[in-house]
């Protein structure tokens, strides 16, 4: 690359052997999850290995899916890479290697360590997998390195024209989800919630137990831990479809969806914690945990009713089944509520108290709020930081991404407390949602 030949889309439209790439709503791929979950041995073989059953937006099953339906481009492909390692090869003008974190949502990437003499933290490809992916996949995808990795070269003079240093250095950049983990500074005994279009939670293991729902990664800044993660397609996007129920479609001005917002908001306040027994699930999007689409109300007989009450009622349904549903599937992936644990809060949905203060009384403990927004890039910034510090030390390996970062924790602030009844409230709602949701699990069967 060189700025003199013009501007980067330029100078790569002819360097991709596939010109369009899937987002992350691709569910093209069922076929290739069934064939490769298989080829390894099942799906619990598969997440025993990778952390994750087969998912349809995986790489893996991306790839499994052009090398199968367009082998002619897929062997002229000289290079994989996600879209976090293709990041570096712009910056650094060459090949960067994929990082464990990002890596871990591939289903190729055995996440368990070697265990080798000279890197126990090392880990490999999985052998099954890429057998079944494509062929030479091992060549295409180059080798895995840890995902504080200070890369050999140094920036691509193309860039000197945005002000960088000639001698800037690159770390091996991540995925978006293990750079908000970063981010929100996760330690072991915290729970990271990201409220946006769609919701994630994030959850720091001690070690790695995946099972057949969510995804297990190797943590982006500790490689002797890993990251529980959870996504949901049913996030702000249900929110808002349940908020403007009954009201007229069409484009809303700033001001009239603050109006709106803020009449949800009441409903919340309005009713009681615990909604009076009332429950709902609201899967409006296909979800992947559990892998559903349907809606579900049940009162407080556990009788199920086509429609609540009231407006306000189904308000809260829709918050306390969404905000149960991330406690039940976190305690699934290793997640245990007790004295000192923490929720982390962050995305748009944070920004609302009435929302917070469900979860404080959900998850029975304090709810903190993180004072910047794109939390995915602070964390790639605390990671580069932490890149750099090891790569300048005589023994990296006692560099410690908290040592590093450790005045980070000051931009939380508390934002809600669980309520003195919530405890025992939950403890008998939550049983009874986790009772509906395994109804709601056949609802694709």
């Amino acid at each position: 690359m060189d700025a003199k030949n013009g501007l980067l889309h330029e100078q790569l439209k002819d360097a991709f052997a596939v010109q369009d790439s899937p987002i992350w709503k691709d569910t093209s791929t069922g076929e290739q999850c069934r064939g490769l979950e298989t080829h390894v041995g099942g799906a619990a073989k598969l997440a025993e290995v990778t952390g994750s059953r087969a998912y349809h937006r995986f790489t893996g099953n991306q790839i499994a899916k052009v090398s199968q339906q367009l082998p002619e481009q897929y062997q002229q492909c000289e290079r994989i890479s996600l879209v976090s390692s293709f990041v570096c090869c712009l910056l650094t003008g060459a090949y960067a290697p994929i990082d464990y974190s990002d890596g871990s949502g591939m289903n190729l990437l055995d996440i368990r360590p070697t265990g080798h003499p000279k890197q126990p933290d090392e880990r490999v490809w999985m052998k099954e997998a890429l057998d079944y992916a494509g062929s030479d996949l091992a060549e295409k995808l180059g080798t895995p390195v840890p995902s504080f990795t200070t890369l050999p070269n140094t920036i691509a003079p193309y860039f000197s024209r945005y002000g960088f240093n000639p001698s800037c250095r690159i770390v091996a950049a991540t995925g978006d989800n293990p750079s908000s983990l970063a981010a929100l500074y996760i330690k072991e005994g915290d729970v990271g919630i990201s409220l946006g279009s769609s919701d994630t939670v994030f959850v720091w293991l001690p070690e790695a137990k995946p099972g057949m729902f969510g995804h297990v990664f190797v943590n982006p800044v500790d490689t002797d831990a890993y990251m529980g993660l959870l996504c949901y397609s049913n996030g702000d996007m249900t929110r808002k479809k349940i908020r403007d129920k009954s009201a007229e479609l069409r484009p809303l001005s700033a001001t009239e969806e603050e109006e709106r917002w803020h009449e949800f908001t009441q409903c919340l306040n309005n009713t009681p914690t615990g909604n009076r027994g009332n429950i709902g699930i609201y899967f409006l999007e296909e979800e992947i945990v559990p892998h559903a689409k349907c809606t579900m109300r049940r009162d407080a007989a556990d009788v199920d009713v086509p429609e609540f009450p009231d407006r306000a009622t189904e308000v809260r349904a829709l918050i306390e089944g969404q905000i149960m549903a991330k406690r039940l599937h976190s305690e699934r992936l290793g997640y245990q509520c007790g004295p000192g644990t923490r929720v982390l809060a962050t995305g748009g949905g944070s920004k609302n108290q009435a929302i917070l203060q469900v979860m404080a009384d959900v998850f029975n403990t304090d709810v903190y709020t993180f004072s910047i927004s794109e939390s995915a890039a602070q964390g790639a910034a605390y990671r580069a930081m932490h890149g750099y510090a090891r790569s300048q030390a005589p023994n990296p390996s006692t560099v410690s991404f908290q040592q590093v970062i450790q005045e980070a924790s000051d931009t939380f602030q508390r934002a809600a407390s669980p309520s003195p009844e919530a405890a025992d409230l939950y403890v008998d709602l939550m049983k009874r949602y986790a009772a509906m949701e395994e109804v709601a699990a056949s609802s694709l069967d």
